[in-house]
């Protein structure tokens, strides 16, 4: 461990539950979140468990990943935000969308709200499907 990371982490087992929080708050599974990474899933593990502290530069990763602050990330501050949007690859992709010029965003709006409703009348119908009601049989 870098002397740089024990002034960054002062302590480590504190860190390791706090990054497992924010895991699973996202519904981020450990090998997904190596994945983002671009590690090995039992080097992330090993960060869970406290037995390793990530380099700085994956602590910027990991917070930009998670959608918090460094400060928040290593403990520095109590309050655990919620992510605005817990799809890491989505929120990246918001991200740029909210770069283009209001044309093409109107255009993004209309993608996803088509999205969006499509998936809701389908799982609407599923519902009235799965909730029929009995039939009588007269006799």
């Amino acid at each position: 461990m870098r002397a740089s990371q024990l002034l960054l982490i002062a302590n480590v087992k504190d860190f390791a539950e706090r990054l497992r929080a924010l895991r699973t708050a996202r519904g981020l599974k450990q090998n997904r979140l190596a994945e983002l990474l671009g590690i090995p899933p039992r080097s992330y593990n090993r960060w869970e468990r406290g037995t390793y502290v990530p380099h700085v530069e994956m602590l910027v990763k990991l917070a930009d990943i998670l959608q918090v602050s460094l400060d928040e990330l290593i403990g520095r501050t109590d309050n655990l935000s919620e992510p605005t949007i817990r799809n890491h690859e989505l929120h990246e992709l918001m991200q740029q969308v909210d770069q283009l010029p209001d044309f093409e965003q109107q255009t993004a709006v209309v993608m996803l709200d088509g999205l969006v409703k499509k998936s809701q009348m389908e799982r609407l119908a599923s519902q009235r499907r799965g909730k029929r009601p009995a039939t009588r049989r007269s006799g």
